[in-house]
């Protein structure tokens, strides 16, 4: 038996309606995996673009925390060069004042000369020779005189030993000398220069940081900039005396 026309239409319909809603649901199904997966890889790539930045400025702060590093590094190498620098010339300056200073010291006759015999004896100390040669300069040859045989008791007192102390009457200390003496052994094998210059030298390499302390403790400074107006030969003049106080 033959189905009738509209029958058939109406099946036809049916399924294109079946077809419509089954290609509806698939569109729609599709589309919505499309769109997680466009989010995933959307939120993946937003990610890897913000490592990628975060990355990016990490390591150009480092580098701008490491060339300010370098900077800092090097201007504290420069203001410590420059600090150096003018240090060294200070002392420069301060070593020739306080040298023109100790030429005052022979001024006093009787300090003078117990600041030789106190040089005498302790040279001899240093040495521990049988036979010494003295030498000085040519304006202190009698004062030199006049107390060489006290120094030689003064050591012999002290050590124990004997010396035989000679003069040396021809050939003396440069006349721009400060003062002090010079000892001599052995033919001049051993010697002990203890001229005020010399012991000048040791003081200010000895005493510069008690100098230093001393000028910054009584000199204080407002501005770090503004250079102290500091003393420093009459500090080392009265540091010299003090060690020039011999025996």
């Amino acid at each position: 038996m033959a189905i009738p026309d509209a029958e058939v239409e109406r099946q036809i319909q049916q399924m294109i309606q079946f077809i419509d809603h089954e290609a509806d649901e698939k569109e729609v199904e599709i589309l919505a995996k499309a769109d997680e997966e466009f989010n995933i890889e959307k939120g993946r790539l937003v990610e890897q673009e913000k490592q990628k930045i975060r990355a990016f400025y990490e390591k150009k702060e480092k580098n701008a925390e490491l060339q300010k590093k370098i900077q800092l590094s090097n201007l504290q190498n420069q203001a410590r060069l420059k600090l150096l620098k003018q240090r060294e010339q200070h002392l420069d300056e301060v070593a020739v004042k306080a040298t023109e200073q100790l030429r005052t010291l022979t001024s006093d006759i009787g300090h003078y000369q117990n600041m030789l015999m106190g040089m005498i004896t302790q040279g001899l100390c240093q040495l521990l020779e049988p036979a010494v040669t003295v030498r000085c300069r040519q304006k202190d040859l009698q004062l030199v005189k006049d107390v060489v045989d006290k120094a030689g008791k003064q050591y012999t007192a002290l050590v124990n030993l004997e010396v035989a102390l000679k003069i040396d009457e021809k050939t003396f200390l440069p006349s721009d000398t400060a003062g002090g003496i010079q000892l001599s052994a052995r033919d001049g094998k051993l010697l002990v220069v203890n001229t005020l210059e010399a012991r000048l030298d040791q003081i200010i390499m000895q005493k510069v940081p008690e100098v230093d302390r001393c000028c910054t403790e009584t000199t204080p400074t407002v501005d770090s900039s503004t250079k102290p107006v500091v003393d420093r030969a009459g500090t080392y003049s009265r540091i010299l005396n003090n060690e020039l106080r011999l025996y």
